[in-house]
């Protein structure tokens, strides 16, 4: 997709992008440009809270968290050598 903007593509950094969404669950997949999943977490880490009433809403970041940085690394897997990290 950046190409088709004129943009070049750059590497993640997966190590920012889980923290990112460790802290607000759904960022670091909008950092990774992943913003369908970006939104889902957005979405569904509050409903995950109130629904359970407070208890398990940490799984949401958690796992939120580990699929950003998993992201991070297909992303940077897909792009040529020697870019650098954005």
């Amino acid at each position: 997709m950046c190409y088709l903007l004129g943009m070049a593509p750059t590497r993640k950094d997966p190590g920012l992008a889980a923290v990112l969404s460790l802290v607000v669950p759904g960022v670091g997949q909008i950092y990774n440009g992943d913003f369908l999943r970006g939104i889902f977490w957005l979405i569904v880490t509050p409903g995950f809270w109130i629904g359970t009433g407070g208890l398990f809403g940490w799984v949401c970041h958690v796992l939120a968290a580990w699929t950003a940085h998993r992201r991070a690394h297909w992303h940077n897997h897909r792009l040529p050598l020697g870019l650098p990290v954005s």
